[in-house]
């Protein structure tokens, strides 16, 4: 029984997340848009056509017929049923695009998954390095070199560091004549791996950027604190060297409570990284959450908030699943 409810507790958690976010993200687009069928409705719609709107949409029925409309049957476009609880779940019917929510973001999901594990893998690799590096050399020149270098990535905001990674990395190499980097753009991995590469690569170091001075400020913070643990004195006294010390022995378990920020931060990319989607011109999610919020087509405005809090949840579950599986592991060698 115990296993059971340790199983279904997670399902249930997430569940009723969902439900209160969704019933959030319909609530505060209701007051955020007053009148959504003149936002609507054709440009010089006489007052009849905006009622025939306000009308064909539910808008003027109660805030929890609303919902309840949106859960189970949405806009009849076509005689079918695009509402949350139908299969496949269309989370609405986007009114600027004329196709279901659903299939929208899922057409974006893939920029923006794209995006957030090219970035991940980066400001981690680098990260750790630099945070064993800032661990070994205390208070030493390399770990105030390493100190000044994060907080000047968390100081920049994405921005301007986007800015200046186009400006030298784009601009000045293309006056050179070299063409390493497009301006910006997508290219889908299905279809050419170098070409996917190339696009991507200037947003996933404009977004490790200020990764990176977190990351290793709390690798470097983890792995000091592993340090005092009495099996690193035992395999100091055993003779293994000072590096295998660092990387084989100390960064494993320093690595739980940075894997709980990963998950945090993978999340948080993954529910739409609006500013660097917009400045390198990738059509993800986040880009489309923002379009969406400033045209008024609130049903992709619920949709992308949904899926900011699946991913969110997603990427939750999984850091809990591997610290089970690989940090109690340690603890038990330990």
């Amino acid at each position: 029984m115990a296993k059971f409810f340790a199983i279904v507790s997670p399902i249930l958690r997430a569940a009723l997340t969902l439900l209160l976010v969704l019933i959030a993200a319909f609530m505060l687009t209701r007051i955020a848009y007053q009148d959504p069928a003149v936002m609507l409705a054709p440009r010089n719609a006489t007052p009849e056509t905006i009622a025939a709107v306000a009308r064909a949409l539910h808008l003027n029925d109660p805030w929890y017929q609303q919902l309840g409309y949106f859960l189970w049957r949405g806009p009849e476009i076509q005689g079918t049923a695009v509402g949350l609880m139908h299969w496949p779940p269309a989370l609405g019917y986007s009114f600027r695009f004329q196709m279901p929510v659903t299939e929208l973001i899922l057409s974006k999901a893939p920029v923006t998954l794209s995006l957030a594990c090219g970035a991940l893998v980066i400001w981690m690799a680098i990260s750790m390095v630099t945070g064993v590096l800032a661990a070994r050399y205390r208070e030493g020149f390399i770990d105030r070199v390493l100190a000044l270098f994060s907080y000047a990535a968390l100081s920049l905001p994405t921005f301007l560091s986007g800015m200046l990674i186009i400006f030298f990395l784009f601009y000045q190499l293309s006056l050179q004549g070299i063409d390493l980097f497009p301006a910006g753009g997508y290219v889908a991995f299905s279809e050419n791996v170098w070409q996917w590469l190339r696009h991507l690569l200037l947003p996933w170091l404009t977004l490790a950027l200020a990764e990176i001075g977190i990351f290793q400020r709390v690798i470097r913070a983890s792995m000091l604190e592993v340090l005092n643990h009495d099996y690193i004195r035992t395999a100091r006294a055993k003779g293994v060297s000072e590096w295998r010390v660092y990387f084989d022995h100390a960064l494993k378990p320093a690595m739980s409570p940075v894997l709980v920020l990963t998950g945090m931060e993978l999340a948080a990319i993954m529910g739409g990284a609006i500013v660097t989607e917009k400045m390198f011109g990738l059509d993800g999610v986040g880009r489309l959450a923002i379009d969406a919020a400033l045209d008024g087509d609130f049903p992709v405005v619920i949709g992308t908030t949904i899926f900011a809090a699946c991913a969110f949840i997603l990427c939750n579950t999984l850091v809990d699943i591997i610290q089970k599986a690989v940090f109690s592991s340690h603890v038990r060698e330990g």
